[in-house]
C-alpha cells in the first residue's frame, strides 16, 4: 500500500514540470501567459467534477462549507499562484531551475509544518537525518546553479 502511494506521489510530482511546459505553451498559443491558468483551471474543474461524480455519485454537501474556516479556501489561491508562477517563470528560469527551487522550498516548508504540527497536522519532528537530507537538497540546488552559471569553473 505504501509503495503504491509513493509511486502515485512520484507520478504527481513528475507531471509538474510537464504541466509547467504545457501551460507556458498554452499561454503562447493564447497570446498571453496570464490567460493560460484560466484555461487550465476550467479543464481542471471540469475533470474534477466528472471524476468526483464517478468516484462519489452523490451531490457534495455544500452546506458543510459554512462550517469550514475561510483559511481552508487558501489552497485554491496557492494552487493559482503556483500554476501562474510555473507558467511565467519556467520559460524564463528553465523548467529544471524552477522545479529545483520549488521542490527545495516544498521540502523545507513541509519539514517545518511537520516539526511544529502547524495547520493541525500530526507532529513529525525533524531529526539529524532529515536535516542532512535537507542540507543535501540545498547543496544540490547550489550545485545546479553553479552549473548554470556562465562563470562555471567546470565548463
Amino acid at each position: 500500500m505504501t509503495l503504491r502511494f509513493a509511486l502515485w506521489a512520484a507520478l504527481a510530482g513528475g507531471l509538474i514540470p510537464i504541466m509547467a511546459v504545457l501551460n507556458a505553451r498554452l499561454g503562447r498559443g493564447l497570446g498571453e501567459a496570464f490567460h493560460a491558468p484560466m484555461v487550465l483551471f476550467v479543464v481542471a474543474l471540469s475533470t474534477s467534477v466528472v471524476l468526483g461524480f464517478f468516484a462519489k455519485p452523490e451531490v457534495p454537501n455544500f452546506a458543510g462549507l459554512l462550517d469550514v474556516s475561510p483559511m481552508d479556501f487558501m489552497g485554491g489561491l496557492i494552487v493559482c499562484f503556483y500554476v501562474l508562477s510555473a507558467t511565467l517563470l519556467a520559460p524564463k528560469l528553465g523548467v529544471g531551475n524552477f522545479i529545483m527551487f520549488a521542490v527545495v522550498a516544498q521540502v523545507i516548508v513541509s519539514a517545518v509544518i511537520d516539526h511544529f504540527g502547524l495547520l493541525g497536522v500530526m507532529v513529525r519532528e525533524i531529526n539529524a537525518v532529515k536535516l542532512l537530507g535537507i542540507a543535501v537538497l540545498i547543496l544540490g540546488l547550489v550545485i545546479t546553479q553553479i552549473a548554470n552559471s556562465p562563470k562555471n569553473p567546470l565548463s
